[in-house]
């Protein structure tokens, strides 16, 4: 069997590029292989280490290779595009990964299981679905404002729309045609996503590690859930500050010459949890009052200084670090007390 050191895989839909090292400065080994033929390559070496960009079907390739024996890393595409010498094409990107993955400072991304990806496909079909029940009452209300039909703003106010449309006696029948066609279609997209979101429920039930999150104010299910599919290993992150700057959630710094000047949140890394997470602090500023306890005096005490906006995200920030420690020690959450009324 052929043996190296070490291989780098440009991943695509239907041919993948090998880059192939079988030592330090040796001559390297480039191939070009289709899908079909990937296990059959991969069967015929010697276990080694590889590296791999995280993109589409990425995990997926790192579990099939692990099952081989090989030690599998994967890489935020972003930190391989340094490593690219010039010009671009899937051989040059394929030497580009295979140097990377072998740099001790290199970030790799945690390779997720099947079952955490089907969780997470639950979230991300959920979070589609939410952008086109928007979209689609973004458009009931347009195309009704044309006939002079409108209501106040919510979501809770479609149902009133629909009757006020359907009563009106000047709007032609085409347009009510439309309409119908618009109400069945939030109709169904409101029963998928309580669909989805019933099946997140039940996930979210057989995971120790997401009902231990559901134990901190403002995180429920969803956020819970979401957490525990995507961070598979929080040793990847040497602390909780570095797990908030991976949402986001961290200052962005522009300090030179020893003076350290810091902005707003950067808005990098995963939005979808990030905003998951600020939506869940408003929540939990607004019943602060009703809460006693360390977390509680930290949100009165920032609020004597900053808007509330302010400390929304600041508030943010701080559950990610508290749901990142928990994650990493399996701690349970210190939990606050209701005041009594």
């Amino acid at each position: 069997m052929k043996q190296f050191i070490r291989i780098g895989v440009d991943l695509a839909k239907n041919y993948f590029q090998i880059h192939a090292l079988a030592n330090e400065g040796g001559p390297a080994v480039t191939r070009k292989l289709k899908r079909s033929k990937m296990h059959e390559f991969f069967t015929q070496i010697e276990p080694c280490f590889i590296g791999m960009e995280a993109c589409g079907s990425a995990h997926y390739w790192a579990r099939e290779l692990k099952t081989m024996g090989h030690e599998v890393r994967l890489m935020p595409p972003a930190y391989t595009k340094p490593y690219v010498k010039r010009g671009k094409n899937d051989a040059v990107d394929a030497e580009a990964i295979c140097e990377a993955v072998s740099r001790p400072g290199m970030r790799f991304v945690p390779i997720k299981s099947a079952e955490q990806q089907a969780t997470l496909m639950l979230h991300k079909t959920r979070e589609l679905l939410i952008k086109q029940l928007t979209m689609s009452v973004n458009a009931l209300r347009g195309h009704l404002s044309e006939f002079g039909i409108v209501v106040a703003k919510g979501i809770g106010r479609v149902d009133e729309l629909l009757e006020l449309a359907e009563s009106d006696t000047t709007l032609p029948e085409i347009a009510k045609t439309a309409v119908k066609i618009l109400a069945q279609h939030l109709e169904g997209l409101e029963k998928s996503i309580d669909d989805l979101e019933k099946q997140i429920g039940r996930t979210h039930a057989q995971s120790e590690m997401s009902r231990l999150l559901d134990q901190v104010p403002g995180v429920g299910k969803i956020i819970a859930s979401i957490i525990a599919a995507s961070v598979p290993d929080p040793s990847v992150f040497k602390s909780g500050r570095d797990f908030a700057a991976w949402l986001g959630l961290a200052p962005r710094q522009n300090s030179s010459g020893g003076k350290q000047t810091l902005g707003g949140i950067t808005k990098q890394g995963n939005r979808y949890i990030r905003r998951l997470l600020v939506l869940g602090a408003t929540s939990l500023l607004n019943v602060v009052g009703k809460r006693q306890g360390a977390l509680r005096d930290w949100i009165v005490a920032l609020l004597a200084k900053k808007p509330a906006r302010l400390v929304t995200v600041a508030l943010a920030n701080k559950l990610a670090r508290i749901l990142w420690a928990m994650t990493k020690t399996g701690e349970c959450f210190r939990a606050e007390i209701f005041a009594k009324a």
